[in-house]
């Protein structure tokens, strides 16, 4: 368990690209999962890990089949970590497990505790604004991730002790199919977690400031993860409404995909539901 939270926190020190064995090269960056899963996955809405073990095996829309929580983590590994799987049975699978499993202690399988995942904030019923997230990320977003992006590293040249702020884009970054790089993933993070402090009793930034910004974020130059068109393959009104990546089956552009309003979008989903027989989606 202990070697698992180590791992979450400092993950770039384990299985990074400049760990000095080449066969424990996993992930393809520098970060951390504690930089998406805060406080090594105990914070509220900083998209915990807490009581989440009973939930697995689970149902993926993405894959179109039922995953294992070793199946998630790996989808973090080849997504946010822009790297490739970890071997299931291996020491490092299994302490993350370990770690899971330790904070769902005493959470019966089918409980949801309050507080996963990462909020949810009022939409806008307009587009999301780059441009205009632009000045909001100089002004709030910059002292830690610096104005290319790139964050704050805490050694160089050695690059094993991994970040103090993380890099929101560029080339050690978490690539285009993670979750963080979708605009309602990205716009709740950032409203009840950031600036670095902020907690979801006291956000810091206004839902429609908090918006931009990630559309700002969102909207610079990442790895890219091969196969994105296989996503959701199975069936493409399952599709997330802010992925920000074809194809769909709704009718609407990528560019609306990514930066919204997503109302539309939803009512057409709901619609095509509706055509078909089957009962409309749940929220996304």
């Amino acid at each position: 368990m202990r070697r698992g939270r180590d791992l979450i926190t400092a993950t770039y020190a384990y299985v990074g690209p400049e760990v000095s064995d080449p066969a424990k090269r996993f992930a393809g960056n520098n970060l951390a999962c504690s930089n998406c899963h805060l406080n090594a996955g105990t914070k509220k809405f900083g998209i915990p890990l807490f009581g989440l073990f009973g939930e697995f095996p689970v149902y993926s829309a993405r894959l179109g089949a039922e995953i294992t929580i070793e199946d998630r983590l790996n989808a973090c590994m080849t997504r946010s970590m822009n790297g490739r799987p970890l071997p299931v049975r291996g020491p490092e699978m299994q302490a993350m497990v370990a770690y899971i499993k330790f904070l769902s202690t005493g959470v019966a399988p089918g409980q949801r505790l309050p507080g996963l995942g990462v909020g949810k904030m009022p939409e806008l019923d307009r587009a999301a604004e780059p441009v205009r997230g632009r000045t909001i990320y100089a002004n709030t977003c910059v002292i830690c991730h610096s104005s290319d992006g790139s964050g704050i590293r805490r050694s160089l040249p050695t690059t094993d002790l991994g970040y103090a702020m993380p890099p929101l884009w560029g080339s050690d970054s978490f690539n285009d199919g993670a979750g963080m790089s979708r605009l309602i993933t990205a716009g709740n993070f950032v409203h009840f977690n950031m600036p670095h402090g902020t907690d979801y009793l006291n956000p810091q930034l206004s839902p429609e400031d908090a918006w931009d910004v990630a559309a700002y974020v969102v909207s610079q130059p990442r790895p890219h993860k091969a196969g994105l068109d296989k996503d959701f393959a199975r069936d493409l009104l399952d599709k997330s409404v802010d992925a920000p990546y074809g194809p769909y089956a709704d009718g609407f552009t990528e560019r609306q995909h990514k930066y919204g309003p997503f109302a539309p979008i939803r009512a057409a989903i709901a619609k095509l539901e509706a055509e078909r027989g089957a009962a409309p989606p749940a929220p996304r």
